[in-house]
């Protein structure tokens, strides 16, 4: 229908007839009263915190590119009903909410940043830095506008982050976990528990008859839902991503060597020392230590003697640029191995400096890295032109093409799947083959139609357009096309339902007094043992569920639970629950202190949050929302 309005109003006399249709429209809806024109808390404002406005197409916005990042990172598509019942229309809504709250506070509270710290913190942003390793305002320019943003929108969006940053940090300043709470958590966290178990299969289930015809058709209709065919769609799509235009782009040898002399020395492995010095307050003190080590005391001895902490002496095996004294560093690297310096005037006193082992620095050659050269060359380049060829792209659909027809003219190959279900298979079961890993466009696609202009996904910091060539509707089977699968499952769930009531027979014999090892030579498997495992372990041969379970058990406890998927079936007995002592000073309960601190940090925040959301007011389209997220699909 869009399409047809833009083709209609491509000359003179449609623009016309289209300027009165839209008139009209306008008039009705003044007329009659439409939610959200004109007037009211319509569909085009999500929500309101504050004074701040946050409009239907921000939020779809954010929300698109919050499920396009966590499909790239579970390698799938997430489709939005998967999303809503993971809880992450929630959970973006609350996190939109509350940077809006932070702002408003910001702004009542008079904070701000200047502009030094703003480009301090884009200069320093590694996915702005070029082949040279430093800040390329052309990448920077091309990366923002491929996430939709201007310079000044991007600089401002930074501010507003920065400022969020500065109250977070002060809310939760100070805050430690106390001792009690780290304790019982290093408790939960470490105890261990042992088990001795078996494993029940399909033998120990007992010999499974074949179904009649009827008891097979009684169970087909009792489960005709999980046997009924998906709905497939037809779809066509073409990405302008950097790394597809790159596969296109010619580096040549001279251009490739021209970057690998600027990087020789970060594309090598640079010379490696092992260092230590000590510091002292004059240059006699450090001759008159000089001289007895040439006199047979060792260095570590007058380190000693100076009460120096090894941290203090020793910086490690390290490369020259990692040493902070320019002094200390030439001294260093001009020493044998083995060797004591002369005493060296640094910036933080006189050091003698002692060189120990000498790992050499290795020069790569320029054809060993060639390829890598010129790969990221190809794709930096692309980089550039994603943008020119979205506009493009753009323009064609704007003028009424389709996407393939757009592709083909601007000389980009599009993929066409012709019948795709909602979890990417094809009718034969396979995954559907030319899409990139990450790319949720078949969940894009269920959320659409035939026929409508869909918004380009943003994805690997370019673009993708789709159209929804077709629909097959999902439908009821018969059992003569799944037969075999029926009778599958119809055999899954007796071996299933069987090794269930051998297990529940086998734990009521053990809690009244009978072994396990008796019970596995009656049932003929063997007994197992799996000792001092933690509840966040991966026990081989053990499924997590037994794990989990084990631990809802207490010591000399009998317990079952099924393998997934119901064809085994595990037994157990827990044979010992121990907990280690408590090493404050472990560097595993320092990152647990660590990630306790950050959590509690986080609920400080959300607690202040929630007061400035109070105090300011907050107030929620549903009905929007419902509708950027796909609840309202299925009325």
């Amino acid at each position: 229908m869009l399409r047809g309005m833009r083709k209609a109003s491509s000359n003179w006399l449609g623009k016309t007839i289209m300027a009165v249709v839209m008139g009209v429209l306008i008039v009705s809806f003044g007329v009659w009263g439409i939610a959200d024109i004109f007037r009211g808390f319509g569909q085009s404002t999500l929500a309101k915190v504050g004074h701040t406005d946050i409009s239907t197409e921000q939020f779809r916005q954010i929300y698109t590119d919050r499920l396009q990042q966590l499909g790239r990172q579970f390698g799938r598509p997430l489709s939005p009903d998967q999303a809503r019942a993971f809880g992450l229309d929630r959970q973006v809504l609350q996190q939109t909410l509350a940077e809006a709250a932070m702002d408003e506070e910001a702004r009542r509270m008079g904070l701000g940043a200047s502009d030094a710290e703003v480009l301090r913190t884009i200069y320093s942003d590694p996915n702005f830095k070029g082949l040279n390793g430093q800040f390329d305002p052309q990448r920077f320019q091309a990366t923002i506008r491929n996430f939709g943003y201007t310079e000044g929108r991007y600089i401002a969006e930074q501010r507003r982050v920065g400022l969020r940053r500065q109250i977070a940090d002060t809310i939760s300043s100070g805050i430690e976990p106390s001792k009690s709470l780290m304790e019982a958590l290093t408790r939960f966290q470490n105890e261990q528990r042992s088990i001795d178990y078996i494993r029940l299969g399909a033998a120990q289930a007992g010999t499974i008859e074949a179904p009649s015809p009827e008891a097979l058709a009684a169970y087909f209709e009792e489960h005709k839902a999980q046997f009924r065919a998906p709905e497939y769609r037809k779809i066509v799509f073409v990405a302008i991503t950097p790394a597809e235009l790159g596969k296109w782009e010619t580096v040549s040898d001279e251009d490739a060597k021209k970057v690998f002399e600027q990087r020789k020395d970060q594309l090598g492995a640079p010379e490696k020392r092992e260092v230590s010095q000590i510091v002292f307050p004059n240059v006699d003190e450090a001759q008159a230590a000089r001289a007895r080590i040439t006199a047979g005391t060792s260095f570590d001895d007058i380190a000693k003697e100076r009460k120096l902490n090894p941290s203090d002496v020793n910086l490690g095996f390290v490369a020259k640029s990692a040493i902070l004294d320019p002094a200390v560093a030439d001294a260093a690297f001009s020493l044998p191995s083995g060797e004591v310096s002369q005493p060296v005037k640094g910036s933080f006193g006189v050091a003698l400096v002692k060189v120990g082992a000498v790992q050499p620095g290795v020069t790569p050659t320029y054809e060993s890295v060639a390829q890598q050269i010129k790969n990221e060359i190809a794709s930096e380049r692309a980089r550039t032109k994603v943008g020119d060829l979205r506009d493009k792209m753009e323009d064609e659909r704007g003028g009424g093409a389709s996407v393939a027809e757009a592709a083909k003219k601007l000389g980009l190959t599009p993929v066409t799947v012709d019948a795709v279900d909602r979890s990417g298979h094809l009718p034969n079961g396979q995954v559907a083959s030319g899409i990139p890993r990450g790319l949720d466009v078949v969940s894009q696609a269920f959320g659409s139609d035939v026929g409508v202009d869909n918004d380009p996904i943003q994805f690997n910091g370019g673009y993708v357009w789709y159209d929804v060539l077709g629909i097959t509707p999902s439908r009821e089977r018969n059992l003569d096309e799944v037969h075999d699968q029926v009778e599958a499952k119809w055999r899954e769930d007796q071996i299933s339902t069987k090794l269930r009531a051998k297990a529940t027979e086998i734990v009521q014999k053990l809690d009244s007094g009978s072994k396990l090892a008796d019970e596995a030579t009656a049932a003929g498997v063997k007994v197992e043992t799996a000792a001092k495992f933690r509840r966040d372990a991966s026990v081989a041969g053990v499924p997590a569920a037994a794990i989990a379970a084990a631990f809802r058990t207490a010591k000399d406890g009998d317990g079952q639970t099924p393998v997934a998927g119901g064809d085994q079936w595990i037994v157990f007995r827990v044979t010992d629950v121990t907990v280690p002592p408590i090493d404050f000073n472990s560097k595993e309960v320092k990152q647990l202190h660590e990630a306790v601190k950050r959590s509690l940090s986080d609920e400080q925040v959300a607690q202040y949050v929630t007061r400035i959301e109070s105090d300011i007011g907050m107030t929620v389209n549903e009905a929007a929302f419902a509708q950027v997220t796909g609840a309202n699909s299925n009325n």
